[in-house]
């Protein structure tokens, strides 16, 4: 009796003593593990998440602080408007698992102002099972049509210190690498910034649809705690808005293992479906190109006696993708533009006029009758202003010879002179040339971007996007290349935000013009990167001549960039990483595994198999004598029986790798 009379009595007290809690302004996720709460306290809105009972985050800011305001929003009330939840399975147009269940439960809470003038802010939050999004909606109110944000007061408050992935914000097109340290040690962080909460316990902090606004990064605000901080206009306004309108979604992947932090499809799920009546001229697909011999400087952008995109040059890859499977062409330096001063002087760029050594109208109907789409170069230095003034006449003339595919590019500083890359401004102007492109046909290949937030499922036609440290820094970087661990970090910061075009495929390592420079992994993890690392558009790098003969040109020929399901089996972030996943159009499967700077032996259970089928293991690894500083071509080829009942082990050189084909009998 006096247990069941005082426990509710002690409940009670103790919510009245926090002043924080309120049972109808929370959510909790479909298999009822995770709660999302909000409530006033102090005076202030704050929101609290749980997960089977363990606080993760707690009283955490939320709001705004305007322009001509001197204090945040004064909300003095929460109060619930409205709850919905969703259970559905949509398939994507391309990706890493054919098929995404979109399962959650909602609740809309108004935030609410009292006085002469009072405005309100709706809070909208979607609880999943492997997290949470929530977003801000302004709606039509009479006290607030337009208006600018200085700053949205967001945080996460997770109360205590903890080991990061994180990216500096001041490394410019994130090409960085992973940073490793206390969340305390951050300075001002991208997304998605990733935290190892302790065993089997990840989180994952980054924004779904960024639409009409600006890029969050994080800053450290106290013992555990971070806070939104957003890319600001040049006149210091973060953000331009009228109402109705919403932010993009704040997210929070909260993982039990690193498959699960890598299998989220959270982000996606909070973006818009696809608005393309009709997709099917977006196909993904690998590609070579006029491009790293570029980086080599074996040849040159620019017009003249080493210009790289000639006719000639151009007719030779054509040749080579037809004959070996491959479904495009890059070329770079191809339109007039290209000078010593093209970054200071890109209104010289013209994206319908080529060069006089690169016949365009002979080169487009030749890959045409080959079946070979041409990849088509648009540099614009981040000068929209010029590209938008020729877009329709250049998107018109691609598509008038049947090509899908472009590549931009960004590479200045500031956009138009005058904003940040992931401002409001920018990543309107990136939307607009998406749109555009939609219009024609074409598909985007987007460099220098804005970081990735699942827009590409509203527009599969972006179907890939730079934003990172790319294989390019191994052509000419003045500290000798990207450092082994670099690819086993970029997967769980990076690519949880989206396919990568990290443009790998090197299979002659020899840099006559940069001695000092190299790529640091062996020819096997250069194969199993195809798999580790996601992206619709995957190119294989090397000049053809590179190719010739070698049979592992056989898994790049071979290896798919659609897939019907994708696994991470077993990773350690800085340390190795082993993906297998399913082709789309197959039952075969496909396995990467790759290593930092030591070497590894891994084995895995390859129960991802069909039960009762039996395969052939096609297997490409590192030689007995391989290394990746003074003997990375060594690679071996080997095929085994194997079932789903069998374990593989692979030995690994230093920053190795391991790449299989599994095909079913």
């Amino acid at each position: 009796m006096k247990h069941r009379f005082f426990t509710p009595i002690l409940l009670v007290m103790i919510l009245l003593a926090s002043g924080c809690k309120d049972s109808k302004t929370a959510v909790t996720s479909p298999d009822g593990e995770i709660r999302f709460e909000i409530s006033m306290c102090n005076g202030a809105p704050v929101y609290s998440v749980s997960k089977a009972g363990e606080q993760v985050l707690d009283n955490s800011a939320m709001g705004f602080t305007l322009k001509g305001e001197d204090s945040p929003m004064a909300f003095v009330k929460a109060e619930l408007v409205s709850r919905d939840s969703k259970d559905e399975t949509w398939e994507q147009v391309w990706g890493e698992d054919r098929f995404v269940r979109n399962n959650y439960n909602e609740m809309t809470v108004r935030l609410s102002e009292e006085g002469g003038n009072p405005r309100h802010v709706d809070v909208v939050v979607r609880v999943f099972d492997d997290g949470f999004g929530f977003r801000y909606s302004f709606p039509e109110q009479e006290n607030l049509k337009e208006f600018a944000i200085m700053e949205e007061n967001t945080s996460f408050n997770f109360g205590k210190d903890m080991k990061a992935w994180w990216l500096h914000r001041s490394v410019p097109y994130y090409e960085d690498y992973g940073n490793n340290t206390l969340m305390s040690q951050v300075d001002t962080a991208h997304t998605p910034f990733t935290i190892e909460a302790g065993e089997n316990r990840y989180y994952a902090i980054h924004e779904a649809n960024l639409t009409d606004y600006a890029k969050m990064n994080l800053t450290p605000d106290g013992e555990g705690k971070l806070r939104a901080v957003l890319t600001p206009w040049s006149d210091g306004t973060k953000v331009y808005a009228s109402a109705p309108c919403v932010t993009p979604w704040r997210t929070l992947i909260m993982a039990d293992s690193i498959g699960e932090l890598a299998a989220s499809k959270i982000m996606l799920n909070l973006n818009e479906p696809c608005v393309l009546e009709d997709v099917s001229w977006i196909r993904p697909g690998k590609y070579i190109g006029i491009w790293w011999t570029l980086h080599k400087d074996f040849y040159t952008w620019y017009y003249g006696p080493r210009h790289g995109a000639t006719t000639e040059h151009t007719m030779r890859y054509i040749d080579f993708a037809a004959e070996n499977g491959i479904s495009a062409v890059l070329v770079e330096g191809w339109n007039k533009g290209w000078d010593g001063n093209w970054m200071k002087n890109s209104t010289g760029f013209s994206f319908t006029e080529a060069y006089p050594d690169y016949d365009f109208d002979k080169i487009m109907k030749y890959a045409a009758s080959k079946g070979v789409q041409m990849v088509i170069h648009n540099e614009y230095a981040a000068d929209t202003e010029h590209y938008l003034s020729q877009i329709h006449d250049a998107y018109k003339l691609y598509s008038s010879y049947g090509m899908h595919y472009i590549k931009t590019g960004n590479v200045n500083v500031l956009m138009d002179g005058k904003e940040q890359h992931d401002g409001q401004y920018a990543v309107n102007r990136r939307r607009q040339i998406v749109e555009t492109a939609a219009q024609y046909q074409i598909c985007v290949d987007e460099h220098e971007p804005a970081m990735p937030t699942g827009i590409h499922r509203t527009y599969p036609n972006l179907m890939t996007y730079e934003g990172i440290r790319g294989q390019e820094h191994d052509a000419w970087e003045p500290e000798g290349g990207n450092k082994p661990e670099h690819m086993t970090v970029c997967p769980f910061i990076r690519g949880l935000s989206g396919p990568m075009d990290y443009t790998f495929g090197t299979f002659d390592f020899s840099n006559p013009n940069y001695p000092f420079c190299r790529v640091n992994t062996t020819l096997a993890k250069q194969l199993a990167q195809y798999v580790v690392i996601y992206s619709s558009l995957q190119m294989a790098s090397d000049d053809p001549y590179a190719y010739q003969g070698q049979k592992a040109f056989d898994f790049i020929k071979d290896v798919p960039c659609d897939w019907h399901e994708s696994h991470v089996l077993d990773a350690v972030i800085g340390d190795y990483v082993i993906t297998a996943r399913r082709d789309r159009n197959s039952e075969d499967w496909y396995l990467g595994a790759i290593t930092d700077e030591n070497a590894r032996t891994l084995t895995v259970r390859l129960s991802f198999l069909e039960p009762g089928a039996e395969y052939t293991a096609q297997v490409y690894r590192d030689g007995e004598d391989a290394n990746y500083e003074n003997n990375p071509e060594s690679v071996t080829y080997s095929e085994q029986s194997v079932t789903s009942e069998d374990t593989l082990e692979m030995k690994l050189a230093t920053s190795g790798g391991c790449a299989v084909r599994f095909v079913k009998k």
